[in-house]
């Protein structure tokens, strides 16, 4: 998927990286999905997303540390 849009969220201040990828998420049509950078395992994030959107979303780790994790994260 080479047209997917990449959010690289390292520079966000982290009060703001959860609302941004919500609002990203939120603007997928069915089958979409976009990549998420970040520097740390972002489960935090993804236990937001089963708690909220259970069975709504898919998670695909494409890169796992130890300085840059990548994630697809999908709409189903």
């Amino acid at each position: 998927m080479s047209n997917e849009t990449v959010l690289d969220i390292r520079p966000i201040h982290p009060a703001q990286r959860h609302p941004l990828i919500f609002d990203l998420f939120d603007g997928l049509e069915a089958g979409g999905s976009f990549i998420l950078v970040n520097d740390h395992n972002p489960k935090p994030l993804y236990y937001q997303f089963q708690a909220e959107l259970t069975g709504q979303f898919t998670w695909e780790y494409l890169e796992e540390g130890p300085a840059m994790w990548r994630v697809r994260i999908g709409r189903r």
